[in-house]
């Protein structure tokens, strides 16, 4: 059980930002750092091991100040949290497994 629990999305902002990340084909830097309340630097670390994973994948749109970064799961990803899900569900209650 425990061991189908994925290291990279179980850490609590990451597994926050991925959940954002399935619900949506895409979302920007600001977007997420207002929703997990994170800083820049903290968003940026987590966001940069879940890319290190190929979990997701981001886009910069423009240079300089005007620059916005957005991040969309990949299907490596995705397959990755449905896997992580399942077996936080199968951990909560074995009867659903």
């Amino acid at each position: 059980m425990i061991g189908d629990l994925d290291p990279v999305i179980h850490v609590p902002k990451r597994l926050a930002a991925m959940a954002i990340l399935a619900n949506a084909p895409s979302v920007s830097f600001r977007f997420l750092k207002e929703q997990l309340q994170l800083t820049d630097s903290d968003l940026s670390k987590q966001m940069s091991a879940l890319e290190a994973a190929e979990y997701v994948k981001s886009a910069k749109d423009g240079h300089g100040r005007g620059a916005s970064t957005t991040f969309s799961m990949t299907r490596t990803g995705r397959k990755a949290y449905t896997a992580h899900c399942a077996a936080l569900r199968a951990l909560i209650d074995p009867g659903l497994a």
